[in-house]
């Protein structure tokens, strides 16, 4: 056997095999080589970790009512810092099986992952997967660019050993769930819950655990609101990976794939979360609060986690900002239905079509229950729309009324709902969907205490969304006969009665100071009272 070796050797096809395979064993020994030279060089060059053992997550500006409810959060990113003895165990789970399941038993890099992802990148002809470790996933964060390169992937290995040489696995993962970045400006799953569900870590459901778990690989491509297919995809691998992994049993794992999946768009889908449906809404005040913060702490303001309590009381501004809405929306119906807000044409290619219609209802502003829709049926008797993430309705009925003018065939092309028309449509007390229309009219609320001057509630405008304007602030308006009631209260106050005579003339002054000024747009019973009361009295100075 060992002669026959030897004479095969010696042919020239011999030759040619002995000479190919040695090439190839010189050539891996020196990419080996290389490999290893080109990571000492990266690991010797790798930048200080301060910034993961001084973790210090930007924590927005937060503003409160004097009663606790979080009315208004400034800051480039949307965060909500929570310690990993507080993620719950179920949230854990759901991660590892989606980004890492062997975190606990790999050093930072995870061999086989990385590759099983070569072998399937190669075999594709792209680079399609990462094999990167939730620790890999933390030195790309905070310290790499998001370029996609071999040498950025030393760097990101490299850089992944360092840190599981310094930090212990629990940080790493607690580091990890406050900085990934999840979409909608939420960064960390804390602010994620908040976010998408309305909710606390701790009240997820294992279906709504595996949809935030499933987000890092892809947050736009697979955000619950906008890609809800997708996101429902994503969420049932990351449910079967749970399941395969043990975390959940046969029963968790069918009873999660039934929960209801919402299909909503961002703003119908935040007024059906628990909770939700009672946001407080103070934007005016909290915009407020805001101006007053950034004039001390500049642009720390977003940054040091400030926490800012109002005096406003979350049962009256709900009240003020319920009253405010509703009065200016049943004004603005009296005046009739003004059309459609604006067209678009819907093309015979449902990709384009698709497309166009996401577009248009993107660039429509939101407001509370005031949804933007594209119609897609019209006619006097219904009226067919889609709503933001492809949900559909119909209107029918008495939810037509309002702009039944408009479904007229012999209305002016400008106001004539037909398809492709942008228009707003609204739920009523009982669900029942109407077609609406954004008001034209601005209005203001505010309530001050009596005894110390604080603000109980204020409505700046009808929507802080399609106006920032504050009317109670900004608009500087006449105050007109609103001094009666103080000049009245302070003439009781000192002695007169209901029953008091005071002669009715009308007067003039030449007098040229404020209160002259003042003087000579009222008539003269109220004169004689603001005379005989005293300037000082009505400003609350005691007399010299």
């Amino acid at each position: 056997m060992g002669a026959r070796l030897r004479a095969w050797a010696t042919t020239q096809v011999g030759r040619v095999v002995l000479y190919g395979a040695a090439v190839a064993v010189g050539g891996a020994v020196a990419a080996a080589l290389l490999l290893v030279f080109v990571f000492a060089v990266a690991y010797s060059n790798l930048p200080p970790i301060d910034a993961l053992t001084e973790y210090r997550p930007k924590i927005p500006l937060r503003v409160w009512t004097s009663d606790g409810v979080l009315i208004g959060e400034f800051g480039e990113e949307r965060r909500d810092y929570v310690e990993i003895k507080d993620v719950p165990e179920r949230l854990k789970q759901a991660i590892l099986a989606a980004e890492d399941d062997r975190f606990y038993q790999h050093h930072g890099v995870d061999y086989a992952g990385l590759a099983r992802a070569a072998i399937a990148n190669f075999a594709s002809g792209r680079r399609g997967q990462g094999g990167s470790t939730i620790t890999m996933q933390v030195a790309r964060n905070f310290f790499l660019s998001s370029e996609r390169s071999y040498i950025r992937k030393i760097y990101e290995i490299a850089l992944a050993l360092k840190i599981e040489s310094t930090l212990p696995k629990d940080r790493i993962l607690e580091i990890y769930s406050n900085q990934i970045f999840l979409g909608q400006r939420a960064y960390g799953f804390s602010a994620a819950a908040q976010v998408y569900f309305g909710k606390k870590l701790k009240d997820l459901t294992v279906a709504e655990t595996a949809t935030l778990a499933g987000l890092p690989v892809a947050p736009s491509a697979y955000n619950p609101w906008v890609n809800p297919r997708r996101a429902k995809a994503r969420q049932q691998y990351v449910l079967s990976r749970m399941l395969a992994l043990g975390f959940i049993d046969q029963k968790t794992y069918e009873a999660a794939l039934k929960e209801e999946f919402k299909q909503r768009p961002a703003a119908v889908a935040a007024a059906a979360q628990p909770g939700a449906r009672n946001r407080l809404r103070a934007e005016f005040a909290a915009e407020m609060a805001r101006q007053l913060m950034f004039e001390v702490f500049r642009e720390e303001t977003y940054t040091r986690g400030l926490n800012v309590y109002t005096t406003l009381v979350s049962a009256d501004q709900q009240a003020a900002y319920d009253g405010l809405r509703a009065q200016v929306l049943e004004y603005d119906r009296r005046y009739g239905y003004r059309g459609p807000e604006a067209f678009i044409e819907l093309a015979k290619d449902e990709q384009v079509r698709e497309q166009r219609i996401e577009d248009a209802l993107v660039e429509a502003i939101d407001s509370p229950n005031l949804y933007p829709a594209v119609v897609l049926e019209a006619s006097p008797k219904r009226v067919k729309v889609v709503l933001q993430g492809g949900e559909t309705i119909e209107i029918q009925g008495a939810g037509l009324r309002f702009a039944a003018r408009s479904l007229d065939p012999k209305a002016q092309p400008t106001r004539r709902i037909v398809p492709g028309a942008v228009i707003r449509v609204t739920q009523n007390a009982q669900g029942a969907w109407e077609i609406t229309q954004l008001p034209q009219v601005e209005a203001a609320f505010v309530a001050a205490s009596a005894s110390d001057g604080a603000i109980r509630a204020l409505v700046g405008g009808f929507d802080f969304n399609l106006n920032k304007f504050n009317h109670v602030t900004q608009a500087w308006r006449q105050p007109g006969s609103s001094f009666k009631p103080f000049i009245y209260s302070a003439a009781l106050e000192k002695g007169f009665m209901p029953s008091t005579l005071i002669n009715d003339v009308r007067c003039s002054t030449s007098e040229t100071t404020a209160c002259g000024s003042i003087a000579r747009f009222f008539r003269a019973s109220t004169m004689e009272a603001w005379t005989s009361v005293g300037v000082r009295p009505l400003a609350g100075i005691e007399p010299a």
